[in-house]
Protein backbone atom coordinates (compact mmCIF):
# COMPACT_ATOMS: atom_id res chain seq x y z
CA UNK A 1 0.00 0.00 0.00
CA UNK A 2 1.33 3.02 -1.09
CA UNK A 3 2.15 5.90 1.45
CA UNK A 4 0.00 9.04 1.11
CA UNK A 5 0.85 12.66 1.97
CA UNK A 6 -0.09 16.23 1.03
CA UNK A 7 3.82 17.08 0.52
CA UNK A 8 6.18 14.59 0.16
CA UNK A 9 10.11 16.04 -0.01
CA UNK A 10 12.88 14.55 -1.88
CA UNK A 11 15.65 15.16 -0.03
CA UNK A 12 16.71 16.34 3.48
CA UNK A 13 19.11 18.69 3.34
CA UNK A 14 18.52 22.54 4.59
CA UNK A 15 16.25 22.97 2.35
CA UNK A 16 14.50 19.91 2.20
CA UNK A 17 13.82 19.74 6.06
CA UNK A 18 12.70 23.60 6.52
CA UNK A 19 10.33 23.09 3.87
CA UNK A 20 8.83 19.91 5.45
CA UNK A 21 8.67 21.92 8.67
CA UNK A 22 6.64 25.05 7.43
CA UNK A 23 4.38 22.86 5.35
CA UNK A 24 3.39 20.15 8.50
CA UNK A 25 2.95 24.08 10.44
CA UNK A 26 0.40 24.91 7.85
CA UNK A 27 -1.46 21.50 8.60
CA UNK A 28 -0.15 19.39 5.68
CA UNK A 29 0.79 15.59 6.09
CA UNK A 30 4.75 15.77 5.12
CA UNK A 31 7.36 12.80 4.15
CA UNK A 32 10.69 13.37 3.81
CA UNK A 33 12.70 10.79 1.37
CA UNK A 34 16.42 10.63 1.83
CA UNK A 35 19.14 8.48 0.78
CA UNK A 36 21.58 9.37 3.60
CA UNK A 37 21.15 10.77 7.09
CA UNK A 38 18.37 13.97 7.23
CA UNK A 39 20.47 17.46 7.15
CA UNK A 40 22.34 16.44 3.86
CA UNK A 41 25.40 18.03 2.25
CA UNK A 42 25.56 21.38 5.31
CA UNK A 43 25.42 19.28 8.26
CA UNK A 44 27.14 16.58 7.54
CA UNK A 45 29.93 17.55 4.75
CA UNK A 46 29.45 21.37 4.81
CA UNK A 47 28.62 24.15 6.63
CA UNK A 48 29.06 22.83 10.16
CA UNK A 49 32.00 20.30 9.66
CA UNK A 50 34.00 22.65 7.73
CA UNK A 51 33.26 25.57 10.24
CA UNK A 52 34.27 23.45 13.08
CA UNK A 53 37.58 22.67 11.75
CA UNK A 54 37.74 26.49 11.40
CA UNK A 55 37.08 27.21 14.50
CA UNK A 56 39.76 25.11 15.85
CA UNK A 57 42.16 26.72 13.47
CA UNK A 58 41.14 30.00 14.43
CA UNK A 59 41.90 29.10 18.12
CA UNK A 60 45.26 27.76 17.12
CA UNK A 61 46.14 30.42 15.50
CA UNK A 62 45.40 32.39 18.01
CA UNK A 63 47.50 30.71 20.72
CA UNK A 64 50.39 31.32 18.10
CA UNK A 65 49.76 34.97 18.50
CA UNK A 66 49.24 34.90 22.58
CA UNK A 67 52.22 36.70 23.17
CA UNK A 68 50.50 40.12 21.27
CA UNK A 69 47.98 39.66 24.25
CA UNK A 70 50.64 39.57 26.72
CA UNK A 71 50.08 36.06 27.03
CA UNK A 72 53.35 33.97 27.67
CA UNK A 73 53.43 30.47 27.05
CA UNK A 74 55.75 28.91 29.07
CA UNK A 75 55.87 25.12 29.50
CA UNK A 76 57.16 23.62 25.83
CA UNK A 77 55.70 24.34 22.64
CA UNK A 78 51.83 24.59 21.25
CA UNK A 79 51.07 21.43 19.85
CA UNK A 80 48.20 20.25 17.54
CA UNK A 81 46.20 16.92 18.22
CA UNK A 82 43.88 16.59 14.64
CA UNK A 83 42.41 13.56 15.68
CA UNK A 84 40.86 15.35 18.75
CA UNK A 85 40.28 18.52 16.14
CA UNK A 86 37.84 15.84 14.23
CA UNK A 87 36.10 13.93 17.17
CA UNK A 88 34.71 17.61 17.94
CA UNK A 89 33.77 18.18 14.29
CA UNK A 90 31.95 14.89 14.88
CA UNK A 91 30.73 15.49 17.95
CA UNK A 92 29.68 18.71 17.08
CA UNK A 93 27.90 16.98 13.98
CA UNK A 94 25.97 14.72 15.84
CA UNK A 95 24.64 16.80 18.62
CA UNK A 96 23.18 18.89 15.65
CA UNK A 97 21.92 15.65 13.73
CA UNK A 98 20.07 15.00 17.09
CA UNK A 99 18.19 18.11 17.21
CA UNK A 100 16.69 17.59 13.70
CA UNK A 101 15.28 14.11 14.66
CA UNK A 102 13.78 15.55 17.30
CA UNK A 103 12.45 18.82 15.31
CA UNK A 104 11.47 16.05 13.08
CA UNK A 105 9.43 14.11 15.83
CA UNK A 106 7.63 16.81 16.83
CA UNK A 107 6.41 18.05 13.60
CA UNK A 108 4.82 14.41 13.13
CA UNK A 109 7.14 14.22 9.69
CA UNK A 110 7.68 11.16 8.52
CA UNK A 111 11.20 10.47 7.39
CA UNK A 112 12.07 7.53 4.97
CA UNK A 113 15.34 6.10 4.54
CA UNK A 114 15.77 5.73 0.74
CA UNK A 115 16.80 6.57 -3.16
CA UNK A 116 13.33 8.57 -4.71
CA UNK A 117 12.87 8.88 -7.99
CA UNK A 118 10.04 10.28 -9.25
CA UNK A 119 7.59 8.24 -11.76
CA UNK A 120 5.00 8.81 -14.03
CA UNK A 121 1.55 8.36 -14.06
CA UNK A 122 0.66 5.29 -12.38
CA UNK A 123 -2.27 3.06 -11.23
CA UNK A 124 -1.09 5.53 -8.15
CA UNK A 125 -1.67 8.87 -9.41
CA UNK A 126 -2.65 9.77 -12.80
CA UNK A 127 -0.29 12.54 -12.90
CA UNK A 128 3.89 12.26 -12.68
CA UNK A 129 5.17 13.22 -9.44
CA UNK A 130 4.42 10.35 -7.22
CA UNK A 131 8.13 8.45 -5.47
CA UNK A 132 9.44 5.11 -6.01
CA UNK A 133 11.79 4.61 -3.24
CA UNK A 134 14.29 1.80 -3.23
CA UNK A 135 14.70 1.08 0.96
CA UNK A 136 18.29 0.33 2.23
CA UNK A 137 16.97 -3.75 2.62
CA UNK A 138 16.68 -3.89 -1.16
CA UNK A 139 12.78 -3.90 -0.74
CA UNK A 140 10.06 -0.79 -2.96
CA UNK A 141 8.11 2.01 -1.19
CA UNK A 142 5.90 4.22 -3.39
CA UNK A 143 5.00 7.57 -1.54
CA UNK A 144 2.02 9.53 -3.19
CA UNK A 145 1.51 12.86 -2.81
CA UNK A 146 -0.63 15.97 -3.82
CA UNK A 147 2.81 18.44 -4.09
CA UNK A 148 6.41 17.42 -4.42
CA UNK A 149 9.16 19.25 -3.57
CA UNK A 150 13.16 18.59 -5.12
CA UNK A 151 15.78 19.21 -2.80
CA UNK A 152 18.50 16.78 -4.07
CA UNK A 153 21.21 19.23 -3.54
CA UNK A 154 24.60 18.91 -5.22
CA UNK A 155 28.28 17.27 -5.34
CA UNK A 156 31.87 18.57 -6.18
CA UNK A 157 32.49 19.56 -9.02
CA UNK A 158 35.65 17.83 -10.41
CA UNK A 159 38.15 18.24 -13.87
CA UNK A 160 38.74 16.25 -16.17
CA UNK A 161 41.92 14.07 -15.70
CA UNK A 162 41.66 14.78 -12.13
CA UNK A 163 39.73 11.96 -10.58
CA UNK A 164 39.32 12.26 -6.55
CA UNK A 165 40.98 9.07 -4.89
CA UNK A 166 40.13 9.92 -1.72
CA UNK A 167 44.16 9.61 -0.75
CA UNK A 168 46.19 11.66 -2.89
CA UNK A 169 43.50 13.82 -5.36
CA UNK A 170 40.14 15.23 -3.20
CA UNK A 171 37.31 16.85 -2.98
CA UNK A 172 36.06 18.30 0.00
CA UNK A 173 33.89 15.39 1.07
CA UNK A 174 37.31 13.57 1.60
CA UNK A 175 39.29 15.92 3.07
CA UNK A 176 36.43 16.36 5.93
CA UNK A 177 37.98 13.18 7.07
CA UNK A 178 41.15 12.88 6.41
CA UNK A 179 42.75 11.27 9.62
CA UNK A 180 45.87 13.20 9.69
CA UNK A 181 47.31 16.01 7.82
CA UNK A 182 49.31 16.86 5.14
CA UNK A 183 52.62 18.77 5.13
CA UNK A 184 51.91 20.88 1.81
CA UNK A 185 48.21 20.51 -0.24
CA UNK A 186 47.56 22.40 -3.65
CA UNK A 187 44.40 24.13 -3.93
CA UNK A 188 42.58 24.13 -7.05
CA UNK A 189 40.20 26.73 -7.17
CA UNK A 190 39.90 29.93 -5.52
CA UNK A 191 36.28 30.46 -4.74
CA UNK A 192 34.50 30.58 -1.22
CA UNK A 193 35.36 26.68 -0.72
CA UNK A 194 39.23 26.80 -2.26
CA UNK A 195 39.50 30.04 0.15
CA UNK A 196 38.48 28.22 3.40
CA UNK A 197 40.52 25.33 2.80
CA UNK A 198 43.13 27.67 2.72
CA UNK A 199 42.78 29.34 5.32
CA UNK A 200 42.07 26.85 7.59
CA UNK A 201 45.14 24.46 6.66
CA UNK A 202 47.59 27.18 6.65
CA UNK A 203 46.56 27.49 10.26
CA UNK A 204 47.15 24.29 11.21
CA UNK A 205 50.18 24.40 9.55
CA UNK A 206 49.74 22.96 6.32
CA UNK A 207 52.18 24.87 3.03
CA UNK A 208 49.15 26.03 0.75
CA UNK A 209 49.31 26.87 -2.55
CA UNK A 210 46.04 27.85 -4.17
CA UNK A 211 45.83 28.39 -7.78
CA UNK A 212 43.09 30.06 -9.38
CA UNK A 213 41.84 30.15 -13.27
CA UNK A 214 40.91 33.33 -12.94
CA UNK A 215 42.29 37.08 -12.99
CA UNK A 216 41.62 36.99 -9.08
CA UNK A 217 40.62 34.88 -5.65
CA UNK A 218 36.71 35.07 -5.31
CA UNK A 219 35.57 36.41 -8.86
CA UNK A 220 31.76 36.85 -7.51
CA UNK A 221 32.56 39.32 -4.33
CA UNK A 222 34.09 42.97 -5.16
CA UNK A 223 37.27 43.62 -6.35
CA UNK A 224 38.37 45.73 -2.97
CA UNK A 225 37.31 42.68 -0.67
CA UNK A 226 39.18 40.16 -3.40
CA UNK A 227 42.69 42.13 -3.70
CA UNK A 228 42.34 42.76 0.46
CA UNK A 229 42.05 38.49 1.38
CA UNK A 230 44.83 38.27 -1.44
CA UNK A 231 47.32 40.71 0.28
CA UNK A 232 46.23 38.81 4.10
CA UNK A 233 46.75 35.38 2.77
CA UNK A 234 49.83 35.94 1.45
CA UNK A 235 51.02 37.74 4.19
CA UNK A 236 50.35 35.02 6.54
CA UNK A 237 52.78 32.53 3.94
CA UNK A 238 50.03 31.18 1.66
CA UNK A 239 51.61 30.55 -1.95
CA UNK A 240 48.63 32.27 -4.03
CA UNK A 241 48.91 31.85 -8.24
CA UNK A 242 46.32 33.71 -10.20
CA UNK A 243 45.40 33.20 -13.94
CA UNK A 244 46.49 29.47 -14.31
CA UNK A 245 45.37 26.79 -16.38
CA UNK A 246 46.37 23.45 -15.52
CA UNK A 247 47.14 20.71 -17.61
CA UNK A 248 45.09 18.09 -15.82
CA UNK A 249 46.03 15.22 -18.87
CA UNK A 250 49.54 15.83 -17.05
CA UNK A 251 48.55 14.82 -13.36
CA UNK A 252 51.18 12.62 -11.51
CA UNK A 253 51.00 10.67 -8.21
CA UNK A 254 54.38 9.45 -7.51
CA UNK A 255 56.16 8.62 -3.67
CA UNK A 256 53.44 9.85 -1.95
CA UNK A 257 53.54 13.44 -3.81
CA UNK A 258 50.88 14.75 -6.46
CA UNK A 259 52.70 17.09 -9.12
CA UNK A 260 50.89 18.83 -12.33
CA UNK A 261 51.77 21.01 -14.74
CA UNK A 262 50.42 24.03 -15.59
CA UNK A 263 50.39 27.52 -17.90
CA UNK A 264 51.18 30.87 -15.87
CA UNK A 265 51.31 33.98 -16.94
CA UNK A 266 55.32 33.80 -16.99
CA UNK A 267 55.38 30.39 -18.18
CA UNK A 268 55.16 26.87 -17.31
CA UNK A 269 55.37 25.79 -13.84
CA UNK A 270 55.91 21.96 -11.87
CA UNK A 271 53.17 22.18 -9.16
CA UNK A 272 54.13 19.51 -6.07
CA UNK A 273 52.23 18.80 -2.94
CA UNK A 274 51.07 15.65 -0.85
CA UNK A 275 47.68 16.14 -1.49
CA UNK A 276 45.24 17.89 -4.25
CA UNK A 277 42.11 19.28 -3.36
CA UNK A 278 39.46 20.50 -6.18
CA UNK A 279 37.42 22.98 -4.88
CA UNK A 280 35.99 24.34 -8.51
CA UNK A 281 32.44 24.52 -7.57
CA UNK A 282 29.70 22.50 -7.36
CA UNK A 283 26.90 20.12 -9.41
CA UNK A 284 23.14 20.01 -9.14
CA UNK A 285 22.11 16.58 -8.52
CA UNK A 286 19.66 16.37 -11.02
CA UNK A 287 20.71 12.61 -12.32
CA UNK A 288 18.52 9.38 -11.02
CA UNK A 289 15.99 11.26 -9.77
CA UNK A 290 13.50 10.48 -12.84
CA UNK A 291 13.38 13.73 -14.03
CA UNK A 292 12.97 12.38 -17.56
CA UNK A 293 9.68 10.66 -16.09
CA UNK A 294 8.32 14.14 -16.35
CA UNK A 295 7.89 17.83 -17.71
CA UNK A 296 10.17 19.52 -16.04
CA UNK A 297 12.55 21.76 -17.45
CA UNK A 298 16.27 21.79 -17.31
CA UNK A 299 18.64 24.73 -17.84
CA UNK A 300 22.71 24.45 -17.42
CA UNK A 301 22.54 21.30 -15.69
CA UNK A 302 19.90 22.84 -12.66
CA UNK A 303 16.01 22.48 -12.45
CA UNK A 304 14.10 25.73 -14.24
CA UNK A 305 11.97 27.09 -11.58
CA UNK A 306 9.47 30.56 -11.18
CA UNK A 307 10.00 32.83 -8.24
CA UNK A 308 8.04 30.73 -5.57
CA UNK A 309 10.03 27.45 -6.77
CA UNK A 310 7.27 25.98 -8.99
CA UNK A 311 8.55 23.79 -11.92
CA UNK A 312 7.16 23.14 -15.38
CA UNK A 313 4.72 21.06 -13.84
CA UNK A 314 3.12 22.86 -11.17
CA UNK A 315 2.50 20.40 -8.58
CA UNK A 316 6.22 19.89 -8.38
CA UNK A 317 8.55 21.93 -6.67
CA UNK A 318 12.56 22.71 -6.71
CA UNK A 319 14.37 24.31 -3.77
CA UNK A 320 18.41 24.69 -3.38
CA UNK A 321 21.40 23.57 -4.98
CA UNK A 322 19.74 21.74 -7.39
CA UNK A 323 18.18 24.62 -9.21
CA UNK A 324 21.46 26.49 -9.41
CA UNK A 325 21.81 30.18 -8.67
CA UNK A 326 23.03 30.79 -4.83
CA UNK A 327 24.19 27.56 -3.66
CA UNK A 328 24.00 28.11 -0.08
CA UNK A 329 22.09 26.54 2.83
CA UNK A 330 20.10 29.71 4.35
CA UNK A 331 18.76 30.61 0.72
CA UNK A 332 17.56 26.94 0.45
CA UNK A 333 16.19 27.00 3.51
CA UNK A 334 14.56 30.43 2.42
CA UNK A 335 13.59 28.96 -1.02
CA UNK A 336 11.96 26.13 1.10
CA UNK A 337 9.22 28.11 3.08
CA UNK A 338 8.40 29.86 0.53
CA UNK A 339 7.59 27.27 -1.94
CA UNK A 340 5.92 25.24 1.22
CA UNK A 341 4.05 28.43 1.95
CA UNK A 342 2.77 28.55 -1.77
CA UNK A 343 1.70 25.16 -1.80
CA UNK A 344 -0.08 26.09 1.46
CA UNK A 345 -1.91 29.04 -0.26
CA UNK A 346 -0.03 31.73 2.08
CA UNK A 347 0.78 34.26 -1.09
CA UNK A 348 4.67 34.72 -0.31
CA UNK A 349 6.66 37.10 -1.41
CA UNK A 350 8.86 36.65 -4.45
CA UNK A 351 12.78 35.71 -3.47
CA UNK A 352 14.95 38.73 -4.41
CA UNK A 353 18.36 36.67 -4.65
CA UNK A 354 20.80 38.83 -5.11
CA UNK A 355 19.46 40.49 -1.70
CA UNK A 356 20.66 36.95 0.13
CA UNK A 357 23.75 37.22 2.14
CA UNK A 358 26.73 35.82 1.16
CA UNK A 359 29.30 34.40 3.64
CA UNK A 360 33.07 33.18 3.93
CA UNK A 361 34.47 31.69 6.97
CA UNK A 362 38.04 32.19 5.96
CA UNK A 363 40.43 34.09 8.46
CA UNK A 364 39.51 37.14 8.23
CA UNK A 365 35.75 36.71 7.12
CA UNK A 366 34.38 38.03 4.75
CA UNK A 367 30.70 38.96 4.15
CA UNK A 368 28.44 40.73 1.64
CA UNK A 369 24.75 41.16 0.35
CA UNK A 370 23.59 42.87 -2.99
CA UNK A 371 25.72 44.22 -5.74
CA UNK A 372 29.23 44.76 -5.81
CA UNK A 373 30.63 47.94 -7.14
CA UNK A 374 31.70 47.16 -10.46
CA UNK A 375 27.78 45.02 -10.87
CA UNK A 376 26.32 48.13 -9.81
CA UNK A 377 28.15 49.92 -12.33
CA UNK A 378 27.63 47.63 -15.19
CA UNK A 379 23.77 47.65 -14.21
CA UNK A 380 23.52 51.48 -14.98
CA UNK A 381 24.23 52.99 -11.66
CA UNK A 382 25.54 56.02 -10.39
CA UNK A 383 27.17 54.96 -7.38
CA UNK A 384 28.66 56.49 -4.21
CA UNK A 385 30.66 54.68 -1.81
CA UNK A 386 31.59 54.95 1.86
CA UNK A 387 34.36 52.53 3.07
CA UNK A 388 35.55 52.64 6.64
CA UNK A 389 38.80 50.13 7.76
CA UNK A 390 38.38 48.16 11.08
CA UNK A 391 41.94 49.57 11.99
CA UNK A 392 40.14 52.97 12.69
CA UNK A 393 37.43 51.04 15.26
CA UNK A 394 38.20 50.78 19.02
CA UNK A 395 36.88 47.34 19.46
CA UNK A 396 38.77 45.98 16.28
CA UNK A 397 42.14 47.27 18.21
CA UNK A 398 40.78 45.91 21.71
CA UNK A 399 40.96 42.12 19.70
CA UNK A 400 43.75 42.54 18.10
CA UNK A 401 41.47 42.30 14.29
CA UNK A 402 42.44 45.53 12.44
CA UNK A 403 42.48 44.19 9.53
CA UNK A 404 39.64 44.55 6.85
CA UNK A 405 37.15 47.25 5.80
CA UNK A 406 33.11 47.78 5.61
CA UNK A 407 32.04 49.31 2.15
CA UNK A 408 28.58 50.44 1.39
CA UNK A 409 27.37 51.35 -2.26
CA UNK A 410 24.71 53.40 -2.59
CA UNK A 411 22.41 55.04 -5.63
CA UNK A 412 23.64 58.27 -5.88
CA UNK A 413 19.89 59.19 -7.56
CA UNK A 414 17.67 57.38 -5.22
CA UNK A 415 19.61 57.10 -1.78
CA UNK A 416 18.90 53.15 -1.84
CA UNK A 417 21.65 51.21 -0.21
CA UNK A 418 23.10 48.84 -3.67
CA UNK A 419 25.39 46.47 -1.58
CA UNK A 420 26.90 46.07 1.52
CA UNK A 421 30.89 44.01 1.24
CA UNK A 422 32.77 43.75 4.49
CA UNK A 423 36.00 41.78 5.14
CA UNK A 424 36.92 41.42 8.78
CA UNK A 425 36.49 39.88 12.16
CA UNK A 426 33.02 38.82 12.46
CA UNK A 427 31.88 39.34 9.60
CA UNK A 428 29.64 37.26 9.40
CA UNK A 429 27.75 38.04 12.03
CA UNK A 430 27.76 41.77 11.33
CA UNK A 431 26.31 41.32 7.82
CA UNK A 432 22.83 40.70 8.94
CA UNK A 433 22.10 44.65 9.94
CA UNK A 434 23.15 45.44 6.14
CA UNK A 435 20.64 42.79 5.07
CA UNK A 436 17.74 44.14 7.32
CA UNK A 437 18.32 47.19 6.13
CA UNK A 438 18.06 46.32 2.60
CA UNK A 439 15.10 44.45 3.31
CA UNK A 440 13.42 47.55 4.99
CA UNK A 441 14.89 49.96 1.96
CA UNK A 442 16.38 51.98 4.19
CA UNK A 443 19.20 54.82 2.99
CA UNK A 444 22.37 54.90 4.43
CA UNK A 445 21.74 58.06 6.19
CA UNK A 446 18.86 56.01 8.13
CA UNK A 447 21.55 53.18 9.06
CA UNK A 448 23.58 55.42 10.22
CA UNK A 449 21.30 57.14 12.60
CA UNK A 450 21.32 54.37 14.47
CA UNK A 451 23.17 54.44 17.74
CA UNK A 452 25.78 52.19 16.97
CA UNK A 453 27.27 51.04 20.67
CA UNK A 454 30.70 51.74 21.62
CA UNK A 455 32.72 50.04 21.57
CA UNK A 456 31.89 47.49 18.36
CA UNK A 457 32.87 46.03 15.61
CA UNK A 458 29.28 47.17 14.76
CA UNK A 459 30.35 51.02 14.60
CA UNK A 460 32.18 50.26 10.96
CA UNK A 461 29.44 49.76 9.84
CA UNK A 462 27.27 52.56 10.46
CA UNK A 463 30.13 54.57 10.13
CA UNK A 464 30.23 53.43 6.82
CA UNK A 465 27.27 54.17 5.82
CA UNK A 466 27.40 57.73 7.25
CA UNK A 467 30.56 57.90 4.76
CA UNK A 468 28.79 57.44 1.65
CA UNK A 469 28.12 61.24 2.46
CA UNK A 470 31.39 62.37 3.87
CA UNK A 471 30.07 62.01 7.42
CA UNK A 472 31.81 59.61 9.06
CA UNK A 473 33.24 60.59 12.47
CA UNK A 474 35.96 58.31 13.38
CA UNK A 475 38.01 58.07 9.84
Amino acid sequence: MAIQVDVAVLGGGPGGYTAAIRAAQLGKTVAIIEMDKLGGTCLHKGCIPSKSLLRSAEVFATLHNASTYGIQITEGAISLDFGKVQARKDQTVEQLYRGLQGLMKNNGIQIIQGKGRVIGPSIFSPRSGSLAVELPDGEMESVVSTNLIIATGSRPRTLPGLIPDGQFILTSDEALVMDELPASILIVGGGVIGVEWASLLHDFGVQVTLVEAGSRLLPGEDTEVSAELTKLLRSRGVRILTGIQLQTDNCKVDNGEVSISASTPDGDVLLNAEKLLISVGRLPNVEGIGLENTDIRTANGAIEVNAFGQTSEPHIYAIGDVVGGVQLAHAAAHEGINAAEHIGGAKPAAIEHHLIPRCIYSRPEIASYGLTEDGARAKGFDIKTGKIPFGAISKALVLGEKDGFVKVIADRRTNDIVGVHMIGAHATDLISEAALAGVLNATPWEVGQMIHPHPTLAEALGEAMLAVDGKAISF
